[in-house]
């Protein structure tokens, strides 16, 4: 049924103009739609990122988004680095942590928050 339909990730925000520079200035994407001031549509490759505005933002404790950056991933790191993100560590058990990147045999994963909080990554798979 829903298979071949196309999904969306959705952020909850508590300010749409500070996750509007986060989200298009910080992480590069595209405001490619908007609904007046409660909600913003980034293009993300072929996906959509839609952060609307919501009292519940950032209560998430889980991630919220992945993006598979493939082997560029260290590169992509050190730019988001450059760009005053702040990496979260996790003691995860058969994962070692490298610098910033979570590593398990060939997966490597770094995770960050938005500034309301919710958990982003992104992994080289």
């Amino acid at each position: 049924m829903l298979n071949d339909k196309d999904a969306s990730a959705n952020i909850a925000v508590k300010d749409l103009e500070m996750a509007r520079k986060f989200y298009g200035e910080t992480l590069g994407l595209k405001q490619i739609d908007s609904i007046g001031d409660e909600v913003a549509v980034f293009g993300s490759g072929s996906s959509k990122l839609v952060v609307y505005r919501s009292q519940y933002a950032g209560t998430n404790q889980a991630t919220a988004v992945t993006w598979s950056v493939g082997e560029n991933i260290e590169a992509i790191v050190h730019a988001l680095k450059t760009k005053d993100i702040k990496f979260e560590h996790y003691d995860l058990p058969n994962v070692r942590l490298e610098g910033y990147l979570h590593v398990a045999g060939k997966m490597k994963v770094a995770w960050f928050k938005d500034p309301d909080g919710n958990i982003l990554n992104i992994l080289n798979e």
